[in-house]
């Protein structure tokens, strides 16, 4: 755990999870085989394309805390990545996205069809490693966890392009689609480890703070990071017609011209580089994309509060700083 201080603090955690993410790793690449050949290449088209695997970490990172494992962490991580790349798959044919990660998305490969498809074999394979281990507990987080995201996907469509969306709306949008796996992957770790009912609730609130501060910070790089920041095109939440804070916030403070602008712009998958240009800096003008980071920065604090709870240890402090870490990559 002690590496020198130059690494980043996902970078030690990947150090520091680096023996049971190598048993996740072997599951996860055994678990995306079948006899149907288009299935292992699409999976792995996605699963080898360079995530950073962080919710699987922390749920090995969680289990570890408490030093009673029973050796479920490995099945339940594999299992919480196979939920967020399905998640992908689907995400990407709902919003036509072209690019995941920087390269082709797999619709753009493989086409609609399959790439659903193969989102849903892979919740099949996620579900299948949460009951070989027999705890029906953690498997009910999970499901639990699965349909929430689901309702929260159906809500952000819904409320494409919906310029009456408010700030609670897009809140209880991420907290579904996003913060919700950041909890459950979380909270299972920490059953995994044989935490207790506080240390499960102080990791649970961890992962829902950290999953809000993450996708805070997404939402906000879309239109103040560099193209590529995230793996696809700068603006493309504006082409999606997606209702994220900053959007929100600059349709709340901007005149009625400066709301024409973002209207125009807003669901236009051909709006240019200008068009978006023109969004940003009316944002801008209006603080959006400071106000985002600023409660970014404030759901950080909390899940930093939440680890409090715990003991001291080496792996709690490096779980605070990856929070840090994970907002300060917007500055």
């Amino acid at each position: 755990m002690r590496e020198a201080q130059s690494a980043t603090p996902i970078e030690r955690l990947v150090s520091a999870t680096e023996a049971d993410m190598a048993k996740v790793n072997e599951l996860i690449l055994s678990r995306a085989e079948s006899h149907v050949e288009m299935v292992p290449e699409l999976a792995r088209y996605l699963i080898e394309s360079g995530g950073k695997r962080l919710r699987p970490m922390l749920t090995v990172a969680a289990a570890s805390l408490f030093g009673r494992g029973n050796g479920s962490a490995v099945n339940f991580a594999a299992a919480v990545e196979f939920m967020h790349n399905a998640t992908l798959l689907h995400d990407d044919v709902v919003d036509d996205s072209d690019m995941r990660r920087g390269k082709p998305a797999a619709r753009m490969v493989w086409g609609n069809k399959a790439s659903i498809l193969v989102g849903d074999f892979l919740l099949g394979q996620a579900f299948m490693m949460m009951v070989e281990t027999g705890d029906i507990a953690s498997l009910g987080v999970l499901s639990a966890a699965s349909a929430v995201m689901a309702e929260g996907e159906v809500f952000q469509l819904a409320k494409t392009g919906d310029l009456d969306t408010t700030a609670d709306d897009y809140a209880e949008v991420i907290r579904a689609k996003t913060a919700v796996l950041f909890e459950a992957a979380c909270k299972v770790g920490a059953m995994a480890g044989g935490a207790d009912a506080a240390g499960r609730e102080a990791l649970g609130i961890y992962g829902l703070e950290l999953g809000t501060a993450f996708q805070l910070v997404d939402d906000a790089l879309d239109y103040g990071g560099q193209s590529g920041t995230l793996g696809k095109n700068t603006g493309d939440d504006l082409r999606e017609g997606k209702m994220t804070l900053p959007v929100i916030l600059a349709l709340a403070n901007g005149t009625e011209a400066e709301r024409a602008v973002i209207a125009a712009a807003l669901g236009n998958a051909e709006a240019s580089a200008e068009d978006v240009a023109d969004v940003v800096a009316i944002m801008e003008r209006h603080g959006a994309l400071e106000r985002t980071l600023e409660q970014a920065q404030a759901h950080a604090r909390a899940a930093q509060d939440a680890l409090v709870a715990l003991p001291a240890s080496e792996m709690r402090a490096l779980l605070g700083d990856v929070v840090e870490f994970s907002v300060m990559r917007a500055f």
